[in-house]
């Protein structure tokens, strides 16, 4: 499948476009055609790469999980103060 990394010129959004044919894409943010395709870097499957892929989406989750607590905590904290 013919999918593309592109750089906005005008705003620097990053993104990718599956293009099909001759249709010029635009960029997702701004609409402009002014785009930079990128070298894209094969992306490799492995045992290695699927377990290190799975321990930075624990991190992540444990990261997220902290952030809702916290947030949880504040929110009741403001709650007690002005019920």
């Amino acid at each position: 499948m013919p999918i593309y990394e592109y750089t906005c010129l005008d705003c620097g959004c990053d993104f990718e476009r599956l293009v099909l044919g001759r249709r010029k894409p635009t960029c997702p943010a701004c609409e402009s055609e002014n785009l930079e395709r990128r070298m894209s870097l094969p992306r490799v499957k492995s045992s290695a790469t699927r377990g290190k892929a799975m321990r930075a989406a624990k991190r992540r989750d444990a990261a997220q999980a902290r952030d809702r607590m916290h947030e949880r905590i504040r929110y009741e904290e403001s709650h007690d103060r002005h019920g």
